[in-house]
């Protein structure tokens, strides 16, 4: 179990140094954003490049920061359930959840996006807009996300079966939103 919950640091390592990146990547969008609005209202000029590496980067964003977002138990649940149950009760709903749902559906959504990137890098793919860009980037954040996702999902079963073995200290506090 003590390896185990080594390889869960470290995967849990990396999804927080791929949120950082996801973090500062919002600023960065935000200010190719409003100079690429700059630009096109002052000079009149703009280009598709633009724009589509702003959903390039909120691809980043959203895939990529997915496996951060487990890794700080911020994604969405059933709150009126979750938030009645004990502690334990929570693990073990944690662990059907990821083992029947979020493993199963990340790895197949993986194994459906490699094919696609594949195919884009082989063909050299571009964007069919007019100055658009190459496709393969943004194929492989799919991929890149879904891998990430599956990996941070192992993360956190490891951790809650760690921590209904006591070989582990996990914070089952839950919060329930203020609405």
């Amino acid at each position: 179990m003590k390896a185990l919950l080594r390889l869960s640091a470290l995967i849990d390592w990396f999804s927080e140094a791929m949120g950082k990146c996801a973090g500062y990547l919002v600023l960065i969008c935000c200010l190719v954003s409003a100079g690429n609005a700059i630009v096109r209202y002052l000079f009149n000029y703009s280009s598709n490049g633009w724009l589509e590496i702003q959903w390039y980067m909120f691809a980043f964003i959203v895939l990529v920061g997915a496996s951060h977002t487990l890794r700080m138990n911020e994604h969405v649940r059933v709150d009126i359930i979750y938030g009645a149950i004990s502690a334990r009760t929570r693990l073990w709903v944690d662990i059907v959840g990821i083992v029947f749902f979020l493993l199963p559906a990340c790895f197949y959504l993986a194994w459906l996006s490699w094919p696609m990137f594949t195919l884009s890098w082989a063909q050299n793919e571009v964007s069919s807009n007019a100055g658009g860009l190459i496709r393969w980037p943004v194929k492989l954040i799919i991929f890149a996300g879904f891998a990430l996702l599956v990996l941070q999902g192992i993360s956190e079963l490891v951790k809650r079966i760690g921590a209904l073995g006591g070989h582990y200290v996990l914070d089952t506090k839950y919060e329930k939103p203020l609405q």
